[in-house]
């Protein structure tokens, strides 16, 4: 026995938590000096993102392979450029003729093809349609390039000419330059006012924001380091700032609420920072590791714009998790003489856990209404979800002040709706087999014309544009994409930008299934490892997939629908893998942090009733502040100018708060007592081949 208790303590000694509250001013330092040079190094090499929207077995894919081989000059991407004077947009012969010239000599250039005929000019002779083929794709050609041709484009509006520009390299670099809205900033200012209504003091309130800080900052080096030998999409950052300070603040808010549970108690300031550290930072590390799971099983699905993400967010939370085990304990024990005055006299003038007992019991006492109320309000919030379309936002969802937006109206008034997302045809065959191609495609109710077949300069393959009849994110030019495949045989290719689209959200639909069985199943084991019971992993997962749901149904019904002054189109395919990866972890932080606590009365007391109203009152406003402060990261996102990040704060900020202020403060109590006992329940067989782990063991 007393080598065991000499072992314990050794192993104690050498945990990164103890080496941080035996030398604060060490660990302190060491933080410093890890985020000036990641940050430096970073700033030194620069970022090297690049977003890889390869499908791989898709048409698109082997489409655009296809091209690349035989009519390498034509396989970058385009920009539209759209000029339109109500008196003849020919009118101005001189300027459009430079503007033509000045494209062309321009070095990411590869050619430029004026409005000539049916289909590059409207009707009415208002409108043509010049447009840019770039070298390369739109993620490989310099910022610098594109604004060139803005700056041609601006110069050629003279008069009544009007010259504006379509196209992803246009818009991708209005995306990245229009900022993030302020979001970041409106949320950290919220979480800041959250903590000091809680925590009654400034210095105690800033200490989970520093952390966090502190741990963005150092992911935000490495992320960037990390684009230079992996595929990091350029959205990775936005993200990874709008999960890491959310993450960041909540876990640091954990540890530090136990650490001011225990001084309330009479604990020693040294001895609180060690129970503190035991008990909510190994709730955090069990948690932060659900949530790396849940991220890395983005892998799962195969697909390369995701996978950067993962690592990204994955990293995140990595680094989350270590700030919140070595620097805030080191700033509790550096600020522990002030901290324990402000949290001595919070707690006089304030006993918040007796209203949190007091709803416990009444969510007991009446378990059964608690448990159908609030599952059917949340059914109801999900039901938008399974009429959800997924899809990516096209220049029609732009801000009606930019030059894509402009575009779009503009095409669609002139050419019709299906002008803005033309569908791209490569035959293989002579010059007669494309025509064949052409004439089954021309026939198609779905097609309002067709281009003549170009063959490609070593005559393999021959390529032609069809412009559908609806628009891009119209079900039937989903359906138009799958009927020409379908009918036009195996040597005919159909792809091009919206098709792309379409492939991309029905690769992420087909492979959502087993994404969501992986992470569900090795979260689950987790928890079943932390708590020895099948029945709260089963309970955990369930109510997860609950919340996840009704946030997707919020999102659907905002922008899916359109309501509450957004645009209806369609839910961006990355946002619900997303949402599921990152809120089926977090949504575990709140489990572990509510039933560890539960768990921990549960064993010092042996009743069930009094552990679960015990757990809720020492866990319930932590819970809830923790809450608010995600709601407001996440919530600020809807500032930005991004309608995937848009999609993605609502749909964030909506889980978190069904989840927190529903589940586990309602639901949880409610099905645990319902459970009683047996909310421990595990197989015999199971519990002797689980390995032991206490997450309030020393």
């Amino acid at each position: 026995m007393k080598s065991a208790t000499l072992v314990r303590r050794s192993v104690n000694r050498l945990r990164p938590s103890g080496f941080s509250r035996r030398r604060p001013w060490a660990a302190l330092l060491l933080w410093v000096v890890a985020l000036g040079l990641i940050t430096a190094a970073a700033a030194a090499a620069g970022d090297s993102y690049r977003n890889d929207f390869s499908l791989p077995g898709t048409d698109s894919q082997e489409l655009l392979d296809t091209v690349k081989e035989h009519a390498p000059l034509t396989a970058g991407d385009t920009v539209t450029v759209v000029l339109h004077d109500q008196g003849g947009w020919d009118e101005e012969t001189a300027a459009v003729a430079e503007l033509v010239r000045g494209l062309e000599a321009l070095p990411h250039v590869a050619a430029v093809v004026p409005p000539a005929g049916a289909g590059s000019v409207s009707a009415d002779g208002t409108t043509g349609l010049a447009t840019i083929v770039l070298a390369s794709l739109a993620t490989e050609v310099p910022v610098s390039e594109i604004h060139s041709i803005s700056a041609l484009a601006e110069d050629a509006s003279v008069g009544s000419l009007r010259v504006e520009l379509s196209g992803d390299a246009v818009r991708d670099v209005l995306k990245s330059e229009a900022g993030g809205g302020g979001g970041e900033g409106v949320g950290v200012v919220i979480a800041l006012l959250v903590l000091v209504l809680m925590f009654g003091s400034a210095l105690a309130a800033s200490l989970p924001i520093i952390t966090a800080a502190f741990a963005v900052g150092a992911t935000f080096g490495l992320v960037v380091l990390a684009s230079h030998v992996a595929i990091v999409p350029d959205y990775t950052a936005p993200i990874l700032l709008l999960v890491g300070l959310g993450v960041g603040i909540d876990y640091a808010l954990l540890i530090f609420s136990r650490f001011r549970s225990e001084l309330n108690r009479g604990i020693p300031r040294g001895a609180a920072t060690e129970v503190a550290a035991r008990t909510a930072g190994r709730a955090v590390l069990f948690a932060g590791c659900t949530v790396i799971i849940a991220l890395l099983g983005l892998y799962v699905l195969g697909l390369g714009a995701l996978q950067g993400i993962a690592l990204g967010v994955a990293a995140t939370g990595i680094m989350t998790m270590v700030a919140s085990m070595t620097l805030l304990p080191a700033l509790l024990v550096v600020f522990g003489t002030r901290l324990e005055k402000v949290v001595h006299r919070r707690a006089a003038k304030a006993r918040p856990q007796h209203r949190w007992y007091s709803w416990a019991q009444i969510a007991q006492h009446r378990a059964v209404p608690t448990v159908a109320f609030s599952l059917a309000a949340l059914g109801v919030l999900a039901i938008p979800a399974f009429s959800m379309s997924l899809g990516f936002a096209d220049a029609g969802n732009d801000q009606p002040s930019t030059t894509t937006r402009a575009a779009y109206d503009l095409i669609g008034d002139e050419f019709g709706p299906g002008a803005n997302g033309p569908l791209v045809v490569v035959a293989e065959g002579d010059g007669r087999a494309a025509r064949i191609v052409r004439g089954k495609v021309a026939d198609h109710r779905g097609i309002v014309s067709v281009s003549e077949p170009q063959p490609s300069p070593d005559g393999v393959i021959h390529t032609m544009v069809a412009i559908p009849t609806s628009n891009p994110q119209d079900k039937r030019t989903r359906e138009l994409v799958h009927d020409l495949r379908d009918s036009l045989g195996p040597n005919v290719l159909v792809g091009g930008a919206t098709a792309a689209g379409i492939d991309f959200s029905v690769a992420v639909a087909n492979r959502l299934p087993a994404f969501i069985g992986v992470v569900i199943l090795l979260s689950a084991l987790l928890l079943t490892v932390v708590f020895r019971s099948v029945v709260i992993a089963i309970k955990a997962s369930l109510l997860n997939l609950v919340s996840i749901a009704a946030a997707l149904g919020v999102v659907t019904f905002v922008f899916g629908q359109g309501h509450f002054g957004a645009d209806a189109g369609p839910v961006e395919a990355f946002v619900p893998v997303l949402i599921f990866a990152i809120v089926f972890g977090l949504s575990m932080d709140y489990e572990v942090f509510l039933v560890s606590r539960i768990h921990e009365e549960w064993l010092r007391t042996g009743d069930a009733a009094a552990a679960i109203r015990n757990g809720v009152a020492a866990t319930g406003s932590v819970i809830a502040a923790a809450a608010s402060i995600m709601i407001a990261v996440f919530g600020g996102f809807l500032l930005s100018p991004d309608r995937m990040l848009q999609q993605l704060g609502l749909g964030l900020a909506t889980a978190i708060a069904v989840d927190a202020l529903v589940i586990r403060c309602a639901v949880v109590p409610a099905l645990m007592h319902l459970l009683g006992r047996h909310a421990w329940w595990a197989p015999q067989w199971l519990t002797r081949l689980l390995p032991r782990f206490s997450l309030e063991g020393a």
